[in-house]
């Protein structure tokens, strides 16, 4: 039976209706190279030969997957926000007193740490995207991934970051105005590369949500909405002003580290702020567990704005049942008009890089499913 809806449509611009966060399982040929050049048996450049390799065979199974936009996996990283942070004028890798707590694991203990004023000059990033996109060739949009500028600001906040953060920032105003400024700097370096599709990874808004983490900062005298508008004002802040033709996005979820989790809680207490942010045209949204909550929050987002839908989960490899997704993306058009609604995974498959518990195979079924739930519903989208 067809599960077309009514004027259901195709997009031709990002989101897609089937469309991925971003990051994708690490092949073992790029395991072995990155231990290797670790243990100092090969050097930077026979890596980056490994590197561009994988990426390119990456973009080519993005395609055979039927995906309209592609990401270079984040295969250069080890992790999806750190590594970009520690580029940045200012900012330093550093070993962290414990790593982020997961349900029943650990992450590595590493973080990003001011060293100075934050800043933009160069970045190696802007490079990974400019082999991307000559790869990806003009049949398919590059997209690229970085942390959102709140990330980093929850990052400088840590308790163990907070001493070193304010010795160079007495005034978070002026933390914030310098994240914001080094971060539409280095957007802009994208764009002049070619960038015409950005997305900007943002699990502070997955910390805000949940209950514990609210009453935590209660008990310190925080007020959460307080914390959220500080989040919402620097995000605001580093997109505003972009030129016309970049689409900025923003993606949020829960946690996502090797299967496991770290936060609950539905989007209303953050929805209205979330949501409210200039500059943003679309949400890549976790949906994949009652977690996430029900979809009424998604009344707050503005009508010119896309809505994608992480239905699928990428944390296991079994498929989810189509009738079932089908009736969500039903239940979710309540609050959202179809024709700004799309479908992916609640999150990348290996937002570090020890990845998700599940096989390439797994990885690439799943996206093949999406697609096809999708080409059902938008009539080929």
């Amino acid at each position: 039976m067809s599960t077309t809806f009514e004027q259901a449509k195709r997009r031709t611009e990002t989101p897609f209706r089937h469309d991925i966060v971003g990051s994708f399982l690490r092949p073992e040929a790029l395991k072995e190279a990155r231990r290797k050049f670790r243990d100092g048996e090969i050097s930077s450049a026979e890596l980056k030969a490994v590197e561009d390799r994988e990426i390119a065979r990456l973009v080519g199974k993005q395609k055979e997957a039927g995906l309209r936009a592609v990401t270079d996996g984040e295969f250069r990283r080890s992790w999806w926000h750190l590594d970009f942070m520690w580029e940045l004028d200012g900012v330093e890798k550093a070993v962290a007193d414990k790593g982020y707590p997961f349900q029943g694991a650990e992450t590595r203990a590493e973080t990003a740490r001011l060293n100075g004023k934050i800043g933009f000059t160069r970045h190696s990033f802007v490079g990974h995207f400019k082999f991307l996109k000559e790869i990806a060739g003009e049949d398919v949009v590059a997209r690229q991934t970085i942390p959102a500028p709140a990330q980093l600001l929850a990052e400088l906040q840590r308790p163990e970051n907070q001493a070193s953060t304010e010795a160079i920032y007495g005034d978070a105003g002026e933390l914030v105005s310098d994240i914001a400024k080094a971060y539409k700097a280095a957007i802009l370096a994208f764009y002049e590369a070619g960038c015409r599709s950005l997305q900007l990874d943002d699990c502070t808004w997955g910390m805000l949500v949940d209950q514990g983490y609210r009453d935590g900062l209660r008990r310190q005298g925080i007020d959460p909405a307080d914390v959220a508008e500080l989040f919402a004002r620097v995000n605001r802040e580093a997109v505003a002003g972009l030129p016309a033709d970049l689409i900025v996005a923003t993606h949020v979820c829960r946690g996502n580290y090797h299967s496991t989790w770290a936060s609950s809680g539905g989007y209303e207490p953050i929805a209205e702020t979330l949501f409210g942010i200039d500059g943003v045209s679309a949400y890549y949204l976790e949906f994949d567990t009652d977690r996430a909550g029900d979809f009424a929050p998604l009344r707050f987002v503005k009508e010119d704005r896309q809505v994608v839908l992480g239905l699928h989960s990428s944390k296991f490899g079994e498929l989810e049942d189509k009738e079932a997704i089908v009736g969500r993306i039903r239940e979710a058009t309540k609050y959202v008009d179809l024709d700004r609604i799309c479908l992916s995974p609640q999150c990348g498959f290996a937002s570090t890089e020890e990845g998700n518990v599940l096989t390439e195979e797994q990885q690439w079924r799943k996206l093949r499913f999406i697609k096809e739930i999708a080409d059902e519903i938008w009539s080929r989208s």
